[in-house]
């Protein structure tokens, strides 16, 4: 009986022994799997932290910007919501106050119509209230200085309304280049030199000069400078051939480079000083014989493409320029068939294409220069559009009306044309949301 109860004892504790070992294999399976399990996860995440040729990166700060928003990348962290850039909000604000106009106000957006600088007459005020022309340029010569001009622009202001521009706030625009070409002068308004004598200083200092020029016409009201002048003129001997530019001593020296250094030292001055500068006369003015403003006919036979008297003006737009003023000459090696601001060669593939430029582009006067004059006044603001334009400048007001009625008409009667009238209004708002003017 003693034999048969160990013998039946030793067999329970094998069983159980035996019991034991699965059971603890099972668990140290399922820990092991655990293990793999969080391993595999912690592989996930280092490879989630790389970048898309298995690099690693250095730190999460690094993961979270190596990939852009709105890949299709698997994350192992949950989704953020980002909040809409800068840009984006402008867009959108740009976008939405172009839906709200009407089509003859999407039009008065693109014109700038010209004001004696003492105080609109009748044809402004008619552009401003009946035709909800949206800008104007404040023309002629003051010499009662800032506060003058100042009530002059309180009194253009005044005509924003949601029957006349939806609500949109004005460009005032001047030109105060300086030496003969300065509109506005007398108490608070310095007395600017030449660009050619401006060109003596050191751009650093020029910068600086140019800060307090903008910030007189910014306290006056003024919001953009139809300045500086970037068009090189060949050589000194040249100049007073060169009639609208070297013949007044417009140009800050006879290189690119030295138009460049001193030209977008002004621009970033006028910038710093609140009013937005103009660089012009794109392509370049500075190797004609004869005045756009008094002649027809002006032709450029030089200027190419890939010009290199094109260097001011690619610099300017790599320091952030937001205007251009394109010439109303005619460049034959650029453009065989159209003048420059009819020409979709030199506004759409040079200046949009070539020069990467996103801004405004605004037409010298195209109401009383005589080299327009073989076009029909209403039809030239349309054709500035058509070729890319974006706001077309008449300093004769008592001609804007016709140039309103072809823009109007043609858009109402040419969907393509209509496209493109909306697109230059939208790139009007944009920029004019950036200036604080929506």
């Amino acid at each position: 009986m003693k034999r048969r109860f160990w013998l039946i004892a030793g067999g329970c504790v094998v069983a159980l022994l035996v019991l034991l070992v699965v059971v603890l294999g099972v668990n140290s399976s399922g820990l092991l799997g655990a293990g793999s399990t969080t391993a595999a996860s912690a592989g996930s995440s280092a490879s989630s932290a790389s970048g898309q040729d298995g690099t690693a990166q250095s730190s999460p700060a690094s993961s979270s910007t190596s990939s852009p928003v709105g890949t299709d990348a698997t994350s192992s962290s949950p989704a953020q919501s980002v909040p809409p850039s800068t840009a984006a909000a402008t867009l959108s604000a740009a976008q939405k106050t172009l839906n709200s106009l009407t089509l003859e106000q999407k039009v008065g957006q693109l014109l700038m119509v010209s004001s004696p600088v003492s105080g609109p007459d009748a044809n402004t005020l008619a552009a401003l209230n009946s035709m909800h022309v949206g800008n104007v340029f404040l023309s002629g010569r003051g010499y009662d200085g800032v506060q003058a001009v100042a009530g002059v622009v309180e009194q253009l202001k005044s005509t924003v309304g949601p029957k006349t521009t939806g609500g949109v706030k004005q460009f005032i625009a001047t030109d105060q280049e300086g030496g003969l070409v300065q509109i506005m002068n007398g108490p608070g308004f310095s007395a600017m030199p030449s660009a050619l004598e401006q060109g003596t200083l050191t751009p650093a200092q020029l910068q600086t000069n140019a800060t307090l020029w903008g910030q007189q016409l910014a306290a006056a009201g003024v919001n953009v400078n139809f300045a500086p002048v970037l068009d090189t003129v060949p050589s000194a001997g040249f100049a007073p051939q060169n009639a609208p530019i070297g013949y007044f001593n417009r140009q800050y020296g006879y290189t690119p480079q030295t138009v460049s250094a001193h030209g977008v030292a002004v621009a970033l001055g006028f910038e710093a000083g609140g009013v937005a500068p103009t660089v012009k006369h794109f392509p370049g003015l500075g190797r004609v014989t004869a005045n756009t403003d008094v002649a027809s006919g002006v032709t450029d036979s030089v200027t190419s493409r890939n010009d290199p008297y094109l260097l001011p003006f690619q610099d300017a737009i790599k320091q952030g320029v937001r205007w251009v003023m394109v010439s109303n000459a005619f460049y034959p090696k650029i453009d065989s068939v159209n003048i420059a601001p009819f020409s979709p060669t030199v506004i759409t593939q040079m200046l949009r294409g070539d020069l990467g430029f996103t801004g405004m582009v605004v037409s010298d006067d195209i109401c009383d220069a005589v080299q327009l004059s073989p076009f029909s006044v209403a039809s030239r603001g349309a054709n500035f559009i058509a070729a890319g334009g974006t706001m077309a400048l008449c300093t004769n007001q008592a001609l804007l009306p016709q140039m309103y009625q072809g823009m109007l008409q043609r858009a109402k009667t040419d969907p393509g044309f209509a496209q493109k009238v909306d697109a230059a209004a939208l790139k009007v708002l944009e920029i004019k949301a950036e200036s604080g003017l929506l």
